[in-house]
């Protein structure tokens, strides 16, 4: 990946989405559907496009809301459906194509009670939470269960827009869901969106089945129960908080203010054009908050804080800033785990750690020392929903910088990820320890090596790929990988079962991944060493080789 010569520098005018043309795109052109590339398709995070690509338009956000509609009715789901959206610019007006078509079928559709004074922009954990709070003690048949939509495209650039759905588990929909969303949205798109029902704007907001919700308040007097509030108080720790100008913007301002800690934020604006933002290493504006060169300028002042802390658009990511710089995410998942099976002593003892195929082996050493069990699970949060839900699982975490936990007492918090409470987070174990989290991982390194982890892409066609995410373990003839004995080949996670649509080979002191991406036509070799550097690209080479070999047979 080449790096672009104005990465981690601010962005300049010509870098700006011109959002009024954008805007006017979303309204005025149609998709072809008949072009595979303007088709609605759910990903990990659910529909995600740009309306100057044809890809997230106002056809396709009425078609997924009919869809869900339709899909909640066969469910038999008929309790409120919590509606979110970010700050990115297409967000705000798919909330109103998605209100217009949710009031039109009589869903019982909630939106935020500060959506009329600008407070209305709400992160992905508050939605997950609404849900859960609404389901709690019902049965899952109960006809009033309450679901979730969070209209966002994570930390994309502002060209782009995003829908995601979340059934009444709370957390992202598995693939059966999004297949069946994805199929009814795409056929009301070939059917020139007949069948679709919807209705003016303002009907929509006076009709009797739309309701509101303080998403805001309701998730801010719940954050004592998962994270020790009174010890970051009384710590008097200096912190800042970087909302990266996205959904948590005004969630930091109530939280400082309600549990009376100082907390400086950054970035308080919201620009659907992120004027303010430094360059991604491709030169994209991107709101990253574990990208080093998209987090530039709140590590250029890590030395005026303690603990400062970003999120992404949507808040379910985390990055964390430590006056010895931004950890990698990697490395605050091992030391998060480490504090938090240490500290919270009314978890269950039978509860486990989740972790993804490509997150770093750091954690599964962090788990054998805890005694805790680890569930290895392919990419994609929605993994660890059920055993969040029934607390057999304490921690999921992601190696993008996504995670949540239990509360205190061990229940369930959210079943989608949390960047606000995993901020949070690095400030109560320096405020309990007296070490940052980055010291703690250092520690972590001494007892159990130091690794060197990374991603690169190789070249793959279409079809390349296609092989790639059908091999079997039998595709594979090497023994050796990095000088080491292969200890485990393996297409399906280790700790589900469920296929990781690729690749993964192990050794005593490394091990690869390899995913085909679904937008490029590269593939994604994940990889790690316990050695050093050297034997990091030793691995990285000898595991495009064998990929390669793997995907051109036959």
């Amino acid at each position: 990946m080449s790096r672009h010569p104005r990465a981690g520098l601010p962005a300049l005018g010509s870098d700006l989405v011109p959002v009024p043309n954008l805007i006017t795109a979303y309204f005025t052109l149609h998709p072809d559907p008949a072009d595979a590339a303007q088709l609605v398709s759910f990903g990990t995070s659910g529909h995600r496009g740009s309306a100057f690509a044809l890809s997230f338009n106002e056809d396709h956000i009425a078609a997924i809301a009919q869809a869900i509609c339709d899909h909640r009715s066969e469910q038999g789901i008929a309790g409120p459906l919590y509606l979110g959206s970010d700050t990115h610019a297409l967000s705000a007006p798919a909330w109103a194509t998605a209100v217009c078509v949710l009031a039109a079928n009589g869903v019982r559709v909630t939106v935020d009670a500060e959506f009329d004074s600008g407070l209305g922009h709400t992160p992905t954990p508050a939605v997950s939470l609404a849900i859960l709070l609404h389901n709690r003690g019902r049965a899952v048949d109960d006809p009033g269960r309450a679901d979730g939509i969070v209209i966002t495209p994570s930390h994309n650039p502002p060209r782009d827009g995003g829908f995601k759905y979340n059934p009444p588990n709370g957390g992202p929909a598995d693939a059966a869901i999004t297949t069946d969303i994805q199929d009814r949205a795409n056929a009301y798109l070939a059917a020139g969106l007949a069948g679709v029902r919807t209705m003016p704007l303002r009907s929509a907001m006076a009709a009797s089945t739309t309701g509101v919700i303080n998403f805001r308040q309701t998730y801010v007097d719940e954050l004592a129960s998962v994270v020790d509030m009174d010890a970051i108080r009384g710590a008097h720790l200096s912190i800042a908080a970087d909302p990266l100008g996205g959904a948590s913007v005004d969630y930091w301002p109530l939280i400082s203010d309600q549990y009376g800690i100082a907390i400086d934020i950054v970035h308080p604006q919201v620009d659907p054009t992120w004027a303010f933002m430094t360059l991604d290493w491709d030169g994209q504006i991107r709101m990253d908050c574990s990208s080093p060169d998209a987090m530039a300028s709140l590590i250029a002042g890590r030395g005026s804080y303690d603990i400062a802390t970003g999120n992404d658009a949507d808040s379910d990511r985390h990055g964390i800033v430590t006056r010895d710089g931004l950890m990698n995410p990697n490395h605050y998942l091992a030391a998060s785990i480490d504090y938090l099976f240490r500290h919270r002593t009314a978890w269950p003892a039978s509860s486990g750690i989740g972790k993804t195929v490509v997150s770093s082996s750091m954690i599964d050493r962090v788990a054998r020392s805890l005694g805790r069990p680890l569930m290895e699970v392919p990419v994609g949060f929605k993994w660890f929903v059920d055993g969040l839900l029934d607390s057999s699982l304490a921690f999921g975490g992601e190696e993008s910088a996504g995670a949540s936990f239990l509360r205190r007492d061990g229940s369930v918090w959210t079943t989608d990820k949390d960047g606000i409470i995993a901020a949070l987070l690095a400030s109560e174990m320096l405020a309990v320890t007296g070490i940052s989290p980055s010291q703690r991982y250092r520690q972590l390194t001494e007892e159990f090596g130091d690794p060197v982890y990374a991603r690169i892409d190789a070249p793959a066609s279409r079809e390349q790929k296609v092989r790639l995410g059908r091999l079997s373990p039998a595709d594979v003839q090497a023994t050796e990988l990095g000088g080491q004995p292969i200890t485990a080949v393996l297409t399906a996670a280790p700790g589900n079962g469920a296929p990781i649509g690729g690749l993964k080979v192990t050794t005593d002191d490394g091990w690869f991944a390899a995913r085909p991406s679904g937008t490029e036509d590269v593939y994604k070799i994940y990889a790690e060493s316990f050695r050093d550097a050297a034997h990091l690209a030793q691995i990285q080479a000898e595991a495009q080789a064998l990929v390669d070999t793997a995907i051109n047979a036959g």
